[in-house]
C-alpha cells in the first residue's frame, strides 16, 4: 500500500509512490501518453499515463475515463517547474469508482442561469472552489480575531417575534397558533448576551424579503455580529478596522494560489490596513452636491452615491453620524446633536458598497421606550429588550458584516451570488 496523501501535500513526497483519491477535471491525450487532470477538493494536478510504461489494460483505463468520473490514482510524484502546482504524477495505476455520463458544464463557456442551474457541480470548477475556499479562510479570520480579543460566540434564535430593524421585509411563518418571522439580524440577541458576557458575537443566516435584484443582494445571507458592553462609538469604529484590515492580511497570506485562481489584483488589497478615512453624513452630502448629485440632507444614499464616495480612497472608508430619522430605533444620538446618531457605515472600495453597519446603542430606558412609541413597536414582541435597560444597562455598541458582500469584495467578484455556495435570489430557490 503506498501512502494516501492529497494534491496539496504531494510536495512532501517528491520521488515517492503515492495515492491520490478525486475526480477527472480533464483529460487529453498525445498518442500513446494520457494527460489526466485530476482534482481532489486541495487543488489540480496532472497525471501522466505513458502506455509503453502503465501498460495496455491501465491505459485503456485511462482512455474511458470520463469528465468528472471518480478515480484511484497510484503513481510517483515528480517536480515539474512548468506544472500549475509545480508537481505532477507519473501513473502507475488507475482504479475507477464512479463513472460520470454526459456531465452538463464542459469547458465551454455557459450561461449564469445555466451555471445556476447546476450550481451543485458549478461548484466543482477550480474558480468556483478557489471562491469558497476563500470564503471559509475569511470566517476562519473573523473568528479568530475575535476570539483572541476575548469574544465569546453566541447563537441567537433564527426564528423570531420581531425584526431587529423594524422593517416590514420579513419572512413570515406560523409558529403553532402564533406569527414569527426569520430573522433579520441576531443583534438583539448579541445585546442581551453581551450583559452577560461582556463582548459576544454570532455567526449565522439571515434573510430579508427584498425585492431586489442587484449584484450587491442575496435573499439569504450570512452575518457576523458583534456586540461589546462598555463600547463607545469611537472603541466600535477602531475595532472595525483591525477586525476588517486582519482579514484581509489573512486572506493575502493564506490564499495566494486561490486568489492567483480567480484573478484578483491583490495590489488593491494590500494598503487595507488602519487608519481608514472618515467622512461625517453631512461632508458626504456636500462632497455628493458638488459632484452634481440631486441628494439633500436627510435622504440615504444608494448604490451609484456608495461607489463615488468610496473610489477616492485606496481602502475601506466610514461614512459616520447619519440623520436619526433614516437610521434604526435603537441608534444613540449624538449628545452634542441629537438629530444625529452615533452610528457609521464602512463602504467597501471598488464599488462594493457597505459591508458594515455599526452603531452605539440606547441604553437610557426611557429614551428607548420613547423610540418604542415613536415607530409604533409592540412591547409584547420587544419587551424583553427594553427590559434589558433596567438592570444594570451600560452604554454598548456593535456592528454587522454581511459575509457574502465582503466574500464579493476581497475576491473581486462581479455579483455575491458566486460568494454564497448555494444562492438565494428574487426568482431563485433551487437547487
Amino acid at each position: 500500500m503506498y501512502p494516501v496523501t492529497t494534491i496539496h501535500h504531494v510536495g512532501d513526497y517528491v520521488g515517492q509512490t503515492v495515492t491520490l483519491r478525486g475526480w477527472l477535471y480533464n483529460k487529453r491525450s498525445s498518442g500513446k501518453i494520457q494527460f489526466l487532470q485530476l482534482r481532489d477538493g486541495t487543488g489540480v494536478i496532472q497525471c501522466v499515463a505513458v502506455k509503453n510504461e502503465v501498460g495496455e489494460e491501465i491505459f485503456e483505463k485511462c482512455s474511458k475515463l470520463t469528465q468528472e468520473s471518480s478515480l484511484i490514482v497510484h503513481g510517483v510524484v515528480r517536480q515539474d517547474e512548468r506544472a500549475a502546482g509545480g508537481y505532477e504524477i507519473t501513473v502507475l495505476d488507475v482504479e475507477p469508482v464512479g463513472e460520470s455520463v454526459d456531465y452538463p458544464i464542459t469547458l465551454k463557456e455557459h450561461g449564469v442561469d445555466f451555471l445556476l442551474d447546476h450550481r451543485h457541480l458549478w461548484i466543482r470548477t477550480p474558480r468556483q472552489r478557489a471562491i469558497l475556499k476563500v470564503r471559509a479562510e475569511i470566517m476562519r479570520a473573523m473568528a479568530d480575531f475575535l476570539d483572541s480579543r476575548e469574544f465569546t460566540r453566541v447563537d441567537p434564535p433564527i426564528l423570531t417575534p420581531s425584526s431587529a430593524e423594524g422593517t416590514t421585509e420579513l419572512f413570515h411563518i406560523k409558529y403553532f397558533d402564533e406569527d414569527a418571522y426569520l430573522t433579520q439580524s441576531g443583534q438583539m440577541y448579541m445585546e442581551a448576551a453581551a450583559m452577560a458576557l461582556g463582548k459576544v458575537y454570532s455567526m449565522g443566516p439571515t434573510f430579508r424579503a427584498e425585492k431586489s435584484k442587484t449584484r450587491r443582494h442575496l435573499i439569504e445571507f450570512w452575518m457576523i455580529e458583534p456586540e461589546m458592553a462598555f463600547y463607545t462609538h469611537e472603541d466600535n469604529v477602531k475595532l472595525q478596522e483591525e477586525f476588517i484590515s486582519y482579514v484581509v492580511q489573512h486572506v493575502l497570506s493564506h490564499c495566494e494560489s486561490e486568489l492567483k485562481t480567480i484573478g484578483r489584483d491583490i495590489s488593491k488589497l494590500e494598503s487595507v490596513k488602519p487608519p481608514f478615512p472618515r467622512l461625517t453624513y453631512d461632508d458626504a452630502i456636500a462632497w455628493l452636491q458638488k459632484q452634481g448629485h440631486d441628494i439633500q440632507w436627510g435622504d440615504d444614499f444608494g448604490a451609484p452615491h456608495e461607489t463615488e464616495l468610496a473610489e477616492q480612497f485606496d481602502r475601506p472608508v466610514f461614512i459616520e453620524k447619519y440623520p436619526t430619522n433614516i437610521k434604526a430605533f435603537y441608534m444613540q444620538p449624538d449628545p452634542n446633536r441629537p438629530e444625529v446618531v452615533l452610528c457609521a457605515d464602512l463602504l467597501a472600495p471598488e464599488g462594493y458598497g457597505e459591508i458594515i453597519g455599526g452603531s452605539e446603542r440606547i441604553h437610557d430606558y426611557d429614551l428607548l421606550k420613547q423610540r418604542f412609541e415613536e415607530h409604533n413597536l409592540p412591547e409584547e414582541s420587544y419587551g424583553w429588550y427594553l427590559e434589558l435597560r433596567k438592570y444594570g444597562s451600560v452604554p454598548h455598541s456593535g456592528f454587522g458584516i454581511g459575509l457574502e458582500r465582503t466574500v464579493a469584495w476581497i475576491c473581486g467578484l462581479e455579483h455575491v451570488r458566486e460568494a454564497n455556495p448555494f444562492p438565494r435570489m428574487l426568482y431563485r430557490l433551487y437547487p
